[in-house]
């Protein structure tokens, strides 16, 4: 996974950027087939607020979730914790339901 990460108004310092990429390795865990990802964490100073978005590119999916807390690092576990859900909901969508299980079979023979 490509992972671009950018500043707007905030200097990336290092342990920012090994915050977030060790978060989004989480979710690279859980759904590998994510092509890249484009991290962008922003303050806006006259409202003293931090704002973490992300936009992921998977196979066939685009996903994207924005956060905005008091702090960065709040920020940051809330936005992993939206892509972490939407992750999840389109792994589960790719599976084939529509399969003939056991209980599909015996439906099928009565």
């Amino acid at each position: 996974m490509n992972l671009n990460i950018s500043g707007h108004h905030v200097d990336l310092t290092d342990s920012l950027r090994d915050f977030v990429t060790q978060k989004m390795g989480k979710i690279e865990r859980h759904f590998d087939h994510i092509i890249d990802a484009d991290v962008v964490l922003e303050i806006e100073k006259e409202k003293i607020r931090h704002k973490a978005e992300a936009t992921l590119h998977a196979s066939g999916k685009t996903l994207h979730a924005e956060a905005v807390e008091t702090d960065m690092y709040a920020a940051i576990d809330q936005l992993i914790d939206k892509l972490d859900r939407q992750t999840r909901r389109f792994k589960e969508k790719l599976k084939d339901h529509h399969g003939k299980g056991p209980q599909r079979i015996a439906e099928t023979l009565q």
